[in-house]
């Protein structure tokens, strides 16, 4: 199939798969030259790049991604290891949400302070007093 089918196919566009197919995340299984040299890609790539967006959603870097490709395809790395890098990223995606907590506190507080700005001078007075105290 041609690139486009596989984008629509793949939710993915065309510049994101030709990267991919550059860094090597795809490869002879995935992607062939015709005589004309346009890429012809495999029902393979379909499933690969599932995948790749799959793991993506978990927030895996380029190099991750690589790394996990290439113990997918070798089967390089024991059961206990692949456990404990799902831990590693249970741990990563913890710690980002207490930050993304901290920040809602402090966009929710900038809010309730602005608006009671606009209505309530003493109420914002006492929520910036309370808030120079945390």
């Amino acid at each position: 199939m041609k690139i486009n089918e596989l984008a629509e196919k793949t939710g993915l566009t065309v510049y994101t798969i030709r990267f991919y197919e550059k860094e090597g995340l795809l490869d002879s299984r995935h992607v062939r030259r015709e005589k004309n040299n346009y890429r012809n890609y495999s029902e393979e790539a379909i499933e690969r790049l599932k995948f790749i967006k799959k793991l993506q959603r978990v927030d895996c870097s380029l190099s991750e991604l690589k790394e996990i490709l290439q113990d997918h395809d070798a089967d390089k790395y024991s059961e206990q290891q692949r456990i404990e890098w799902i831990r590693q990223k249970i741990r990563e995606v913890e710690r980002k949400k207490d930050e993304y907590d901290q920040m809602l506190g402090t966009l929710t507080w900038m809010l309730e302070y602005r608006m009671a700005l606009m209505n309530d001078a003493q109420k914002a007075h006492a929520l910036l007093t309370i808030r120079r105290s945390d």
